[in-house]
């Protein structure tokens, strides 16, 4: 079947070479015929139009270019003989007497420098002034051989006067011959342009048939081309195909290669998802685990808070978390009772900062419209839940104001972060309960005047606030807002139309006074302070915060803009307490962090009561 094959393709090739033979003769005699005339019509058409190829260019283009060479050529031989002449005439129009002409004009004009008799003439002139001179020194001006070298200086200027008049003579004589040469060769060229005219009209048609006939003399070619080797197949075809070796059954599969597809698979799948992997990790340019914020901040990380749920910030599930810890110590959770039936109003009610050593003082009683009743802020979630790892982040941050204070006065913190929503005013509402939980006097500040979300979640219906106590409205005192459980005390910020100035108000002498008093009375107060990309306004605190404290957004805040807000806040860069890391998820951060990922598992933290 294999050799039926063979000699079945050489026949069918045989018989296709032979008809191919056949057809391409016949279409080449009619293409050497095309290409013969559109050939004979080019050179008629040359020689009725006098069109003549020199060296590949027409006649007439080369002759345009020697006579414009040509014409250029006379151009500057004019220009310069006219030059020559107007700088002699000028000369020759000076006045005769003046010796400038004979010492320094004259010397200008080239021609003049060649010529032997004027140079004679004018250094004896140069000879004749200066024993002129020395004469006149020695005898006089008016001495008779002073008189006769003057009158021989004369007389040499008329001699070089008149050599001059002579050289001006051919000067003009160059000129009237360069003009003539420059005619003609303008009216030259103005004749060969003409001609070139009329060429360029019939060299279109040339063009036009002079392609007719390399397109009909190279397809004649091509055609020459295929008929020889069809003659040469038809002599000797030769076949695509033979018999190597004799068909057997195979004892095994040997193509596709299962394995060895599979194996080359798996490895280049490992080495894409590795690529992949390595483009995504240099893409992500967020802040993700501690070492990566006090490594490129160079700054230490106070804490790390991780993001709660909704349902863990209210109170009811805060006693919930309390109970799971205290059974966790075989202690009886105490039952929650409702803030309501809370007996402690001397320190819910304190008209000033109170020590819990002070509660039983008496004291002025503020308005029962002043206490804090957000129980369902994230804030309080330090309040309701001690043993979770959001409050133990709180307790780490507040020990580091505790030990950054000793040795210096360090009782105003301000807290800020790069962008809004990063939750900077949460972090300042729940370091504060903490340190009044602790029994510090407490005072916490909305000084987001921009955008007072604080004041907002804690006291919504505050009349008045930071604004009206500095332009002396009211008395810090009676703007101050009372938590009853940890005698936390708020300042809100109330602010009726859009403020512009915030910056002006936070820099002018009377915050910085308020602040002073402020610090007579508490031991710690909290600042809220801006966002540092969208505005200006904690470039104004320098002299009301001694130290800052940076929250970034786990995950979502960008490296490249909190390096760059802090290298344009420098009162910030250095006074820097450290950054918190805030909504962090721990389970995805252990990820990114290898080494310490144990660190972040809460079931080693069981037996120190953490419940979360």
């Amino acid at each position: 079947m294999a050799d039926g094959y063979i000699v079945d393709s050489l026949e069918s090739k045989y018989q296709a070479s032979r008809r191919a033979a056949v057809w391409l003769q016949d279409r080449l005699k009619e293409l050497r015929t095309q290409a013969s005339t559109a050939e004979r019509a080019v050179a008629d058409f040359k020689a009725k139009n006098n069109i003549v190829d020199a060296g590949g260019r027409l006649l007439t283009e080369q002759q345009l270019a020697e006579i414009n060479s040509s014409l250029t050529q006379a151009r500057g031989q004019r220009a310069e003989a006219q030059a020559k002449l107007e700088r002699i005439t000028s000369i020759l129009n000076a006045d005769d007497n003046d010796a400038k002409v004979i010492l320094n004009d004259l010397a200008t004009v080239t021609d003049t420098m060649n010529n032997p008799v004027i140079t004679k003439l004018r250094q004896t002139y140069l000879d004749y002034a200066a024993r002129e001179a020395d004469w006149s020194n020695r005898y006089g001006p008016t001495h008779l051989a002073v008189v006769n070298l003057r009158n021989q200086m004369r007389e040499i200027r008329h001699s070089i006067t008149e050599e001059l008049r002579r050289t001006a003579e051919v000067y003009k004589s160059d000129l009237a011959i360069a003009k003539a040469r420059e005619e003609s060769s303008q009216k030259s060229l103005n004749d060969t342009i003409a001609l070139s005219n009329g060429t360029s009209q019939a060299q279109i048609v040339l063009r036009d048939l002079d392609s007719n006939a390399q397109s009909a003399r190279a397809l004649s070619d091509n055609f020459l081309q295929l008929y020889m080797v069809s003659v040469q197949q038809q002599s000797f075809p030769i076949t695509e195909s033979r018999v190597i070796t004799q068909a057997s059954n195979a004892p095994n599969k040997t193509s596709p290669k299962t394995m060895l597809i599979l194996l080359a698979t798996l490895i280049g799948g490992t080495i894409l998802a590795g690529l992949v992997a390595v483009l995504l990790d240099m893409m992500d340019r967020v802040f993700r685990t501690v070492s990566q914020v006090e490594q490129l901040l160079h700054t230490s990380c106070l804490a790390s808070i991780p993001a709660i749920g909704s349902e863990q910030s209210v109170g009811v599930a805060g006693h919930s978390l309390m109970s799971r810890a205290a059974r966790r110590f075989n202690r009886r959770p105490k039952r929650p009772q409702p803030l309501a039936a809370k007996p402690a109003p001397s320190v819910a009610t304190a008209g000033l900062p109170l020590r819990k050593s002070e509660l039983g003082s008496n004291h002025p009683q503020p308005h029962r419209d002043r206490l804090l009743k957000a129980n369902d802020s994230v804030g309080r979630y330090v309040i309701n839940a001690p043993f979770s790892r959001f409050s133990e982040g709180f307790r780490s941050i507040k020990l580091a104001t505790d030990l950054s204070s000793y040795g210096s006065s360090n009782k105003v913190i301000g807290i800020t972060s790069g962008l809004p929503n990063e939750g900077k005013s949460t972090i300042s509402e729940a370091l504060a309960q903490t340190v009044a939980q602790a029994g510090s006097r407490t005072l916490l500040i909305d000084g987001d005047i921009r955008n007072p979300s604080l004041t907002a979640r804690l006291a919504p219906s505050a009349q008045v606030g930071l604004i009206d106590v500095v332009v002396g409205r009211v008395d810090w005192k009676d703007a101050v807002w009372i938590d009853p459980q940890t005698n936390l005390h708020f300042l809100p910020c109330v602010v009726t139309s859009r403020f512009s100035n915030s910056s002006d108000v936070l820099a002018s002498p009377q915050m910085e006074r308020l602040f002073q008093h402020l610090r007579e009375h508490y031991d710690r107060i909290v600042l809220d302070l801006s966002p540092l990309a969208p505005v200006i306004d904690v470039r104004a605190t320098g002299a009301l915060a001694d130290s800052y404290v940076l929250v970034i957004e786990w995950a979502k805040a960008k490296v490249d803009i909190v390096e760059r807000v802090l290298n344009e806040t420098p009162i910030v860069r250095e006074r820097l307490l450290g950054a918190v890391l805030n909504k962090v998820n721990m389970a995805v951060m252990s990820r990114y962090d290898i080494y310490s990922a144990s660190y972040y598992r809460n079931r080693y933290y069981k037996r120190y009561g953490y419940v979360d």
